[in-house]
């Protein structure tokens, strides 16, 4: 099965509490193998880096985006995450497909129509609304 990338903000309990069960899901449900960011490294190694911890956390992201089949982006919040939407255009730059979730129910589109910023909606696939949605999409993709 293809592995999916699985971007998004991850910096608080609550994003990662939500990466965790939808990546628990999305394996279970689809089988696709998912790689989250925030299981790359952990603090102790990025405490280890100093000043280079950026360049390895950006060359590590870029790698590991570049060995999936398909992205999978969180675009929750009033603009998405700065470090999802480098993923989002890095996947897009290399023809890997992206699939948006939005499951936030406020606008921040800034053309008419759209979830999310004009740049951001263009690059992706689909954007679905929920989880289930999300899943069921994923069942259907060989």
């Amino acid at each position: 099965m293809p592995t999916i990338y699985l971007a998004g903000p991850l910096f608080s309990q609550a994003d990662r509490q939500w990466h965790r069960a939808t990546k628990s899901r999305i394996e279970a449900e689809t089988g696709h193998p998912v790689i989250w960011p925030f299981e790359l490294f952990d603090q102790d190694e990025i405490a280890k880096w100093g000043a280079d911890a950026p360049r390895i956390i950006m060359a590590d992201c870029r790698d590991a985006l570049a060995a999936c089949a398909l992205v999978v982006a969180l675009l929750d919040g009033p603009q998405v995450d700065d470090g999802t939407a480098w993923e989002i255009g890095y996947a897009h730059a290399r023809g890997i497909p992206v699939i948006g979730i939005r499951t936030d129910f406020r606008r921040a589109g800034d053309v008419p129509g759209a979830a999310v910023n004009a740049m951001i909606h263009a690059s992706c696939e689909v954007i679905v609304r929920s989880v289930d949605a999300l899943v069921e999409l994923l069942k259907e993709r060989p």
